[in-house]
């Protein structure tokens, strides 16, 4: 039976992982699939105990499973640091990682070089599972301060006793103000997606050297990074970090480091402009 891996996720309609790794699996000529598994919370544990059984190497974890996973699996390093793991793989067990934090910094260096380089404040939106990879990747970074805020603050505080006293938090409805003085802003809320309200920022505060990434990239282009380039703020697509994180996932499941490609980026491009279902998250 050829190797297959999955996305894991409630709901997982949306994900366009499947066209990364088909694409890649048919580019390198390796046997194997990909496909979409919408799994409720309550039935996660039972469902990771059976990917074996069902055929499956590994899986991608997409919202909300991420934090949980760590119970049911064996978590490498990163992903005991983070508190969250987007990646799992059988080895006689079922192994953890989390490529969000490599993913996200991969595509921020390419789309904002040197965004590092002066220090500053970062100001991070969410407390999920896809907020703790940023905040573990900008503490690594070496950024001195960043301010977590959520609009539930019980989840932003459990991430802030986490990280320690480098991470700060703030109430949702003081979000414009900290503005003033990030140096990056990343949104790593659902806030944007189809289905979801609009992120309501006021961007005017941001400083004029400041840096913008989304997380979301449903659609490509969300309202956030298109006020963000009105200003000529730089920015950060959640496709580059999709696509980056893909590349250790497809590694570990399938045997081959995968190129990330013009004609790949073009074809999820092509998909994301097509109209999308109301109902994705």
């Amino acid at each position: 039976m050829s190797p297959a891996a999955c996305v894991i996720g409630w709901p997982v309609e949306h994900s366009r992982s499947p066209l990364i790794h088909n694409y890649w699996l048919k580019a390198y000529g390796v046997a194997g699939t990909y496909r979409r598994e919408a799994v409720a919370p309550d039935r996660f544990q039972d469902f990771l105990q059976s990917l074996a059984a069902r055929g499956y190497v590994g899986a991608n974890l997409i919202f909300p499973h991420k934090e949980t996973a760590l119970a049911w699996s064996e978590p490498d390093d990163r992903a005991r640091a983070v508190g969250a793991a987007n990646t799992l793989w059988l080895d006689g067990v079922l192994r953890a990682t989390n490529t969000d934090v490599p993913g996200f910094l991969d595509n921020l260096d390419a789309c904002v070089p040197g965004w590092d380089g002066n220090g500053g404040t970062a100001v991070v939106l969410g407390a999920g599972g896809a907020a703790r990879a940023v905040v573990y990747g900008l503490l690594e970074r070496g950024i001195p301060r960043v301010v977590v805020i959520n609009r539930t603050p019980r989840r932003a505080q459990a991430l802030q006793e986490w990280f320690g006293g480098r991470v700060a938090i703030a109430a949702w409805d003081e979000r414009d103000r900290w503005l003033g003085q990030a140096k990056l802003l990343v949104n790593a809320t659902k806030l944007g997606m189809p289905g979801q309200p609009d992120l309501v920022v006021d961007l005017a505060r941001l400083p004029a050297d400041a840096a913008v990434a989304d997380l979301v990239y449903v659609p490509l282009m969300t309202p956030l990074l298109r006020a963000a380039k009105a200003r000529d703020l730089r920015i950060a697509d959640g496709l580059g970090m999709l696509l980056c994180q893909a590349v250790p996932q497809f590694h570990l499941w399938f045997g081959k480091k995968p190129e990330i490609t013009a004609e790949l980026r073009s074809l999820l491009e092509h998909d994301l402009a097509a109209p999308q279902p109301s109902s994705e998250k």
